[in-house]
């Protein structure tokens, strides 16, 4: 029977995996494994320094005091014993776009997934104001979870989703998205004078190729772009290989003292 592990970065009684289980029921067995309080902008992070909880919510559907990185490692290691077939992340309120998503829980689980071996999707839907239908993102998850069980996607290679809150013009499949990154960080002072600091939202300025995840969501399609777990610059090792042959055998000397 088909395995599919459920996670997400909004908590585990989100309504974003609710509608999941409810569209993915259909292809196999579903697993929900998903932070006990939502892991928002968690990234890839990991829990080391502390143990790690498991709460069993209902049949198929526990709560983990960690990040959605811990819940896929602890539903492969500890509910499932086995990779699953498919790994799927969210659906999460809010875009994951862009360079934003090295920021994104949502994404992260399922890179987690596809760094232990199983095929993945994260799925994100457009943040509005009252309540959220989800009917058209699990649509589209649920078919794209049909054609990568049966064809699979290439070695440590998932689909990042991003889906309108409109009817959607139909899907396309995009680069990720680059902006110029400027982070707002306000200051304050407690009643003691004391400085604190908060985050803000970044400020937005994208920059613009025809093809990109923000270009195609915000001209009302659903976005597909395929990512990897391979960092690696290749367009850049030469450079890197001329910049670092001027390095001399002097220095090379120095730096192994």
């Amino acid at each position: 029977m088909i395995r599919i592990l459920v996670t997400n970065d909004d908590g585990v009684q989100s309504e974003g995996i609710d509608v999941l289980v409810d569209a993915l029921g259909s292809l196999g067995n579903v697993y929900v494994v998903a932070p006990e309080a939502e892991a928002s902008a968690s990234g890839h992070a990991l829990t080391l320094r502390r143990p790690l909880r498991i709460k069993e919510i209902s049949k198929n559907r526990y709560g983990v005091d960690g990040t959605p990185t811990d819940c896929v490692n602890v539903a492969v290691s500890q509910i499932l014993k086995t990779v699953p077939d498919l790994v799927v992340s969210g659906i999460n309120k809010g875009w994951n776009l862009g360079d934003d998503i090295t920021y994104s829980g949502t994404v992260a689980g399922a890179l987690e997934g596809v760094l232990l071996g199983a095929p993945a999707l994260a799925v994100s839907q457009q943040r509005v104001r009252g309540p959220f239908d989800f009917q058209q993102a699990a649509g589209v998850t649920k078919h794209l979870a049909e054609l990568v069980l049966e064809n699979g996607l290439p070695s440590r290679t998932f689909l990042n989703v991003n889906v309108p809150h409109q009817p959607a013009r139909g899907v396309k499949v995009t680069s990720q998205a680059k902006r110029n990154h400027r982070t707002s960080v306000a200051e304050a002072y407690d009643p003691r004078r004391q400085a604190y600091y908060w985050i803000d939202q970044a400020q937005l300025q994208w920059k613009t190729d025809g093809q990109s995840d923000y270009e195609m969501v915000q001209d009302g399609w659903i976005s597909i772009t395929p990512l990897q777990s391979d960092w690696t610059a290749y367009g850049s090792i030469e450079k890197v290989k001329s910049l670092v042959g001027s390095l001399s055998s002097e220095t090379t000397s120095l730096l192994n003292r």
